[in-house]
């Protein structure tokens, strides 16, 4: 792991939920995650940052099973979960919610459907316990009686409502949210940074947030980190990631191309 500012805040191995140590995953001869070590911590909401193809949603990937490193290893709280079966991936499953970045509600379901989604395929409540489980996580995102709708019929915004909904179902330990506000204007993106920190509140759901939004980032997360080349090149709370010194952490916050690109542009 790269060597962290002093602003970090260190958590004892009881607190942790997700951890990965020493992760490598490539595609191909482009190296994604380059020995990651990481512990993600219960209650925290951790904002992991950086560039586009530097491995932020490969992050989440590893965390829900659908990737598994090509050497390292991850574990959720203390079961190591990158070498299970897709059975046995099940249990572990239910404890997290996912948020994708295009919402990916099924379009032939009703929005009810796609809330209870989840619940009918694990079987845990009966139909009128989903009926009414349904009615409350609608509730929580501000989509009160919308459960005959057609996600057709909904805006970007209220379709990311929707899916947080059911991202929230089965009440996770934690929630991954994967480029929330993205393709969402400035209000609407703020109407789910509030949504991401009511749940952290009412519900005590713990969130890793991968977002290219730095004002979402800075708003929502106590832990920001920042991911560059494959590699952990910060970590700490906002002000220190305000006040980091590394130049590629300055020019990211400050939306700022770096000089080799301005370079090439002028030789155009």
């Amino acid at each position: 792991m790269a060597d962290t500012p002093a602003t970090t805040e260190r958590h004892s191995p009881t607190d942790s939920l997700i951890r990965f140590e020493n992760v490598h995953k490539r595609f191909g001869s482009l190296v994604v995650l380059n020995g990651i070590s990481i512990d993600f911590s219960v209650g925290q909401t951790a904002v992991v940052l950086g560039p586009s193809g530097t491995g932020k949603s490969v992050l989440l990937k590893h965390i829900v099973g659908l990737l598994s490193p090509d050497s390292g290893q991850v574990f959720f709280r203390d079961t190591r979960i990158d070498n299970l079966t897709e059975r046995q991936l099940e249990p572990i499953r239910k404890r997290i919610g996912f948020l994708f970045q295009l919402s990916a509600l099924f379009d032939s379901m009703t929005v009810g459907e796609n809330i209870s989604f989840p619940l009918r395929e694990h079987g845990i409540l009966s139909r009128s316990e989903i009926r009414d489980r349904v009615a409350e996580r609608l509730a929580m995102v501000g989509m009160e009686n919308s459960e005959k709708k057609m996600p057709g019929e909904l805006s970007g915004g209220q379709r990311k409502r929707v899916a947080l909904a059911r991202a929230i179902a089965l009440n996770p330990d934690v929630v991954l949210y994967d480029e929330p506000t993205t393709g969402l204007d400035p209000i609407r993106s703020d109407v789910i940074n509030e949504l991401i920190l009511k749940l952290h509140e009412e519900l005590k759901v713990s969130a890793i947030v991968v977002t290219h939004d730095m004002a979402s980032a800075f708003k929502v997360g106590d832990r920001l980190i920042m991911l560059m080349g494959g590699s952990i090149i910060a970590d700490c709370d906002p002000d220190g990631l305000r006040a980091h010194p590394d130049p590629r952490v300055q020019r990211f916050i400050a939306g700022r191309a770096d000089e080799e690109d301005l370079r090439a542009l002028h030789r155009l």
